[in-house]
């Protein structure tokens, strides 16, 4: 019987949605391929996330001398930083198979008990972004987690009748980039938790490293270097400006990645320095120079791009404000000085309303300088 997991693993699914290119950390359907083949397949090949990857290969090797499936894991974190390539690590270590399929897919509670009723003894079961799953099969979840057992319903009404159904001991890996959208039950079942954190630039290098050997580029450390540093501490974005600016080294170079090549391959693909891109330059150029550096709400910013109002709050908003070039306050969005600098732009003089109630930034000289006033709302 087909479920909905029944897909080969070099499919790389990973349940995120959103645009693919740019520097969106979302990927679409092909990328997932290409990142499958790019995959690390053991916890020694996996690169970066140390603290992660150490708690995980004690909670696998205890489970292996037990002889018992290890606890079930729960892996949040930003989208492209290793999620989904940990959880077919866990089956790899393990010696088992990984069942793969999504919250957003599991709409009724028999898609799940339909996906537990054909786990062997030790599978492992990804479900990538979670905190998305129906709230009658999450609840079927809590019994399967717990006491490897689920109850399922026949008939309706006065009739019904809750049949028992064991299964086979699993493991449950669950992904989310929203963890706090988690119910508590839910996540109090899982035994272990890891945070990913965004990468380091080090630690890029050496991602970008394996990857263009497996992809048979010839990448210079200056040139990883420079992709390192615009790639938002992401490797699913580094291992795809590294296939753009590969692109671009074999028709209009020799062949070689050096930082020349990729800062004028990267600059045709409008990422700048910063890892910005088109829409992101566009959210901060209309913030800047359209509404005074702000408070703007959301909605109106994005009319002023001609997009949607989720995909400026989701997309462009976690970078810019983790790079410290835009800020949230209760009043709207506003720049700060860094994202007037990055653009450009003279800080405004005399009045410009940055945000506070009321406040005023007056015309700070250099870079760095203090403006207290721009989060006083």
């Amino acid at each position: 019987m087909s479920t909905p997991f029944d897909r080969p693993l070099t499919g790389g699914v990973d349940g995120s949605l959103g645009q693919d290119g740019g520097v969106s950390s979302l990927a679409g359907d092909e990328e997932r391929v290409v990142e499958s083949a790019l995959r690390p397949h053991s916890l020694h090949d996996f690169i970066g996330q140390p603290k992660v990857a150490r708690q995980l290969a004690l909670v696998l090797e205890g489970a292996k001398r037990r002889g018992r499936p290890p606890d079930h894991v729960l892996l949040s974190g930003p989208p492209g930083l290793g999620k989904t390539s940990l959880a077919l690590i866990i089956g790899s270590e393990l010696g088992t198979s990984v069942k793969i399929t999504s919250g957003p897919a599991i709409e009724r509670s028999g898609d799940l008990a339909a996906m537990l009723s054909n786990l062997a003894p030790g599978d492992v079961l990804f479900i990538d972004e979670i905190h998305r799953i129906a709230r009658p099969a999450e609840e079927l979840l809590y019994m399967a987690m717990e006491d490897f057992r689920v109850d399922v319903v026949v008939g309706k009404g006065p009739g019904a009748t809750a049949i028992p159904l064991e299964i086979s001991p699993f493991t449950l890996v669950g992904a989310t980039t929203r963890a706090g959208l988690l119910t508590g039950p839910l996540r109090d079942r899982f035994g272990f938790v890891g945070q990913m954190e965004f990468y380091e630039p080090a630690e890029l290098q050496q991602v970008l490293r394996r990857s263009a050997d497996l992809l048979g580029v010839e990448l210079t450390e200056d040139g990883s270097a420079e992709i390192a540093g615009r790639s938002r501490g992401t490797p699913r974005i580094a291992n795809r400006l590294l296939r753009r600016v590969r692109d671009y080294a074999e028709v209009e170079a020799d062949g070689r990645v050096t930082r020349e090549v990729a800062q004028a391959a990267l600059a045709l693909y409008d990422v700048d320095v910063l890892g910005l891109d088109r829409l992101d330059r566009a959210v901060l150029e209309a913030l800047v120079v359209r509404f005074g550096g702000g408070p703007v709400g959301v909605a109106t910013l994005a009319v002023a791009v001609g997009e949607e109002p989720n995909t400026v709050e989701e997309v462009c908003e976690p970078f810019l404000v983790r790079a410290g070039l835009l800020a949230r306050t209760p009043r709207g969005r506003v720049a700060t000085e860094a994202a007037w600098h990055h653009l450009g732009h003279p800080l405004p003089r005399g009045g410009a309303l940055l945000g506070g109630a009321g406040g005023v930034i007056g015309a700070p000289t250099t870079p760095g300088a203090s403006s207290e006033t721009l989060f006083d709302a």
